[in-house]
């Protein structure tokens, strides 16, 4: 049976430089796969080009056997892709509400299944139910990456991205956070999940990729990737981990 979501040989130019260059990756039905690398490694590119937020040079991303290069961003977001970006990127003088309903954009005439949608945001995310009449732009960092992440669920998609979604949160908001990523997952939503906190992201993945340059420098299962020593002293702070894990 074919994968869910399947990318092959993807390259991605910017100029002359280029920012993918032949990835390969898959996501089976009811996976969180994780994408590790430095800063510049080409993540967020990653999300961005399945998203059709940036043109592809070359490769196909295929989503449950359906070729999606060529479609508008929006046509992708109809398909079943969502993408919570990096930065939040909340409307900030829309309400909480409207930041919602525009994730919603895609799904004219389904007024029933939009507010389906909404109460599994504010069953997921109590605080946007109270705050649904507040502008985004006074929520707390916190706050607005829930929004985020509520509004690119909005579109019910079969396959969530996810870019940084812990990325200058306080450590008890990022174990909040990662809780409702495995609570998202567990409803049925498959996820792909950029994420620099790479112990945090190998524990909640099944599998992961590691990204350098652009290239897929080690893929595998995440007990694996934890294991690899090279991986541990770049990307999981070495003896730090050790120690962690002994404990």
């Amino acid at each position: 049976m074919a994968p869910l979501l399947e990318i092959t040989g993807l390259s991605v130019s910017y100029g002359g430089i280029r920012a993918l260059d032949g990835i390969a990756l898959f996501l089976e039905k009811g996976e969180i796969v994780t994408v590790l690398g430095a800063n510049g490694a080409g993540k967020s590119t990653l999300l961005q080009a399945v998203s059709g937020l940036v043109p592809i040079g070359e490769g196909s991303i295929v989503l449950s056997g359906e070729t999606l290069n060529k479609l508008p961003a929006y046509a992708i977001v109809r398909k079943g892709i969502s993408l919570a970006p990096e930065g939040r990127r909340v409307f900030p003088t829309l309400t909480v509400e409207e930041n919602l309903n525009l994730g919603a954009y895609t799904r004219q005439g389904e007024k029933a299944e939009v507010a389906q949608a909404k109460d599994r945001v504010f069953t997921l995310f109590p605080i946007l139910k109270e705050r649904k009449r507040q502008l985004a732009g006074t929520l707390s960092g916190g706050e607005q990456q829930m929004l985020a992440i509520g509004r690119a669920l909005m579109s019910a998609p079969k396959v969530l991205l996810l870019d940084e979604p812990s990325l200058g949160l306080a450590p008890i908001l990022v174990k909040q956070i990662f809780d409702i990523i495995a609570a998202i997952n567990a409803q049925g939503t498959t996820i792909l999940l950029v994420e620099q906190n790479a112990h945090k992201a190998l524990t909640i993945a099944s599998r992961g990729y590691v990204l350098e340059n652009g290239r897929i420098a080690a893929s595998g299962l995440s007990h694996d990737l934890k294991s690899d020593p090279k991986i541990r002293e770049a990307y999981l702070g070495g003896s730090a981990f050790k120690k962690k894990q002994a404990q």
